[in-house]
């Protein structure tokens, strides 16, 4: 195809994000000695649980050389912290470096987070970066939290292994409701998965943003599907809004409540005539239009996504809805910022 040919159907063209996904600030360093115990046990991620018994370890380190040496297989940790109030209004994430080799993590008994597969369908995700978005709503602003990850490692040293464990803030896109957390996914393509009234409880969760390759669907590529129920709070409704969705590699469409609202790149009806250039690397923006009339409640976003190979998915970046008056002001000051 020529690139002059490349003109798309949409009627809202993306706005597309120029500057980092993220300014890493460390707000509360959680690397020091965390509860430990091997075994397996769901009731562990419970933010009540008594672990007063269990073995302190150090994070991060491999737990063979803390004791455990020559163990594969499941193990928990769990540790607690405190957050001021005054983050509640700053986006956070959860950093825990790498993890060998799967984990998942529960945030006050609630799950935020995992890489890889966990046995029966193992896959690792041992070289894999951590980082997990915090929603406001689950944090206890003055209160205890309790982190609590679970661990299963196939062989070799195994655990939370690497540096920069801690708490972070990110540099705000002034986003007025943060969408990123699991979402519904699953691989395929059908029209029909983009409608409010569809099923979608037999989907897996996984953590956007970031690679599905690294979340169970290791060497994937194709079509695949997104989908996030929302609520609208009182002071947004009846505003223009923005839907942000990071990068999203390679090619996306967006709907909402079931219509198309916007995407980057031109879904034919053969994989063979697809070209997705180098949209991977595009960040997704899209306006809601005024006809589209948004529910209280129940809203449906889905996103239907086609990858032409290596990495897939709704990757980095900020996820979530702006009004549009918030996000022209913030990119008006950043035009000021840096003299464009």
């Amino acid at each position: 195809m020529h690139r002059t040919n490349l003109i798309f159907i949409y009627v809202l063209i993306p706005l597309l994000f120029s500057s980092c996904d993220y300014e890493e600030g460390r707000i509360k360093d959680l690397k020091g000695k965390w509860r430990f115990s091997i075994g397996d046990n769901k009731e562990w991620a419970k933010p009540d649980y008594d672990d007063s018994k269990w073995d302190k370890i150090e994070v991060p380190s491999f737990w063979e050389s803390k004791g455990y040496e020559g163990y594969n297989g499941y193990a928990w940790y769990r540790t607690s912290f405190h957050i001021a109030n005054k983050y509640k209004q700053s986006g956070l994430y959860l950093q825990l470096g790498r993890i060998d080799d799967v984990d998942e993590v529960y945030l006050n008994g609630v799950l935020i987070g995992s890489k890889g597969s966990f046995p029966p369908h193992f896959s690792s995700a041992y070289d894999q970066d951590r980082r997990y978005f915090i929603p406001k709503n689950l944090l206890k602003f003055g209160g205890t939290n309790v982190v609590a990850v679970r661990v299963y490692d196939h062989q070799e040293s195994g655990g939370i292994v690497n540096n920069n464990i801690g708490i972070y803030t990110k540099a705000l896109v002034p986003i007025d409701m943060e969408l990123s957390g699991l979402w519904k996914f699953r691989t395929g393509d059908s029209l029909a998965w983009k409608e409010v009234n569809y099923t979608d409880s037999a989907w897996k969760s996984i953590n956007v943003p970031g690679y599905y390759e690294e979340q169970g669907y290791a060497g994937y590529d194709g079509f695949s599907w997104y989908r996030r129920k929302f609520d609208v709070r009182e002071d947004l409704r009846g505003k223009k809004l923005v839907v942000v969705l990071g990068k999203i590699d390679d090619i996306d469409q967006v709907y909402i409540n079931g219509q198309l609202i916007g995407g980057l790149g031109v879904f034919y009806s053969s994989k063979d005539s697809i070209e997705t250039f180098t949209y991977y690397n595009e960040y997704r923006s899209y306006y809601i239009p005024d006809d589209i009339v948004l529910n209280e409640k129940n809203n449906v976003l889905a996103v239907r996504v086609y990858d032409s190979g290596e990495k897939g998915g709704i990757y980095t970046g900020y996820i979530g809805l702006i009004s549009q008056e918030n996000y022209v002001r913030y990119w008006e000051n950043r035009k000021k910022e840096k003299k464009w």
